[in-house]
């Protein structure tokens, strides 16, 4: 079975040859999304890996079937932007790694609000030019604070049990409730009084219909004056020009983002040599309380491992006709 990969980085190439050793499938490798124009790369593949910012579109897969694309197969967890009718009608499916490390996620969304608190990043800098002052560097105890946490799936159930490790009172807002949480400590409300009682809010849901500008203008109204906003999950759950505002009046103390909503033509590729003509995220890097990584937040030779392992047997499930067990369907 063949497969073609898109998106792919260095290290995606080093973790997946390593681990395709057991399961011995021809990959072609590409660095470039996939897209209307990068389908034709596709020669004689039976399935087609992608990863968060590859666009699968109506158009795309009318071109992946006409190729003899069977299956996709995401390497992340999300699958906002595959469109899954187009996919049902054209017969392809969908397989996804549902988990990753949920502790590489979380563990990266504490140390952003590590970093914004006691400015590490700023300290940093400064020692290395020789500037010891501790003027601006004030921070806060986490203990005894409140958290929000938006999302308690794997990895928002991961990240409540680090801050309450840190001795802090620990909200929560889902459809579901878990009952691990409960009794871990975790009390759960509605969404409107976790934005007004929170001093640190963290988003840790899927990206739908439902979710989408969850953070938008009203949200940011019923937050805590100077609360910090962290977001882990997908850039579309926050209107960002809205957040903008927010900092600039002041009603937001912090914000630090893993994820862009426009990351496609930013995030994973150097563009130290180039003008940005993205105009949303310039206004965000000037902030000195933002904090903006590039969708690194799962990055741990742990979740790479995970990534990999999960990825490659979905193909060979499909290969085999197995039950696929972390196939994406259209929910009735």
């Amino acid at each position: 079975m063949k497969l073609t990969f898109f998106s792919t980085q260095t290290y995606d190439k080093t973790f997946f040859e390593e681990h395709n050793k057991s399961f011995g499938f021809a990959i072609e490798f590409f660095e470039v999304a996939l897209s209307e124009s990068t389908a034709n790369l596709i020669d004689k593949s039976d399935a087609i890996c992608v990863f968060v910012n590859d666009r699968i579109t109506l158009a795309v897969i009318k071109l992946l079937a006409a190729k003899g694309v069977k299956v996709i197969a995401l390497r992340c967890a999300g699958f906002n932007n595959v469109d899954l009718m187009a996919a049902v009608q054209y017969n392809i499916r969908v397989v996804r790694v549902p988990a990753y490390s949920p502790h590489a996620v979380a563990e990266h969304a504490a140390a952003m609000i590590m970093t914004l608190n006691r400015k590490t990043h700023k300290a940093y800098n400064r020692i290395r030019e020789q500037n010891f002052s501790l003027s601006g560097l004030m921070g806060f105890d986490l203990f005894g604070k409140t958290i929000g946490v938006i999302g308690t799936g794997n990895i928002g159930m991961v990240f409540c049990k680090i801050m309450l490790g840190f001795g802090c009172r620990v909200v929560a807002y889902d459809i579901k409730k878990e009952d691990s949480m409960i009794e871990a400590g975790v009390i759960y409300v509605p969404l409107d009084e976790l934005l007004s009682a929170s001093d640190i809010v963290s988003l840790h849901c899927p990206l739908n219909k439902e979710t989408h500008y969850l953070i938008n203008q009203d949200t940011i109204g019923m937050m805590k004056n100077g609360a910090m906003l962290i977001n882990t999950s997908r850039g579309g759950l926050i209107d960002t020009k809205k957040v903008i505002k927010a900092l600039k009046s002041g009603k937001l103390g912090a914000l630090g983002i893993d994820v862009y909503e426009q990351e496609e033509t930013l995030f994973f590729q150097n563009l130290s040599e180039h003008i940005i003509a993205d105009d949303v995220i310039s206004r965000l890097i000037s902030f000195p309380n933002v904090l903006i990584t590039s969708h690194q937040g799962f990055f741990t030779k742990e979740a790479m491992d995970q990534i990999a392992s999960t990825t490659l047997a979905n193909l060979k499930a499909f290969e085999s006709g197995a039950i696929l067990v972390n196939e994406v369907k259209i929910s009735k």
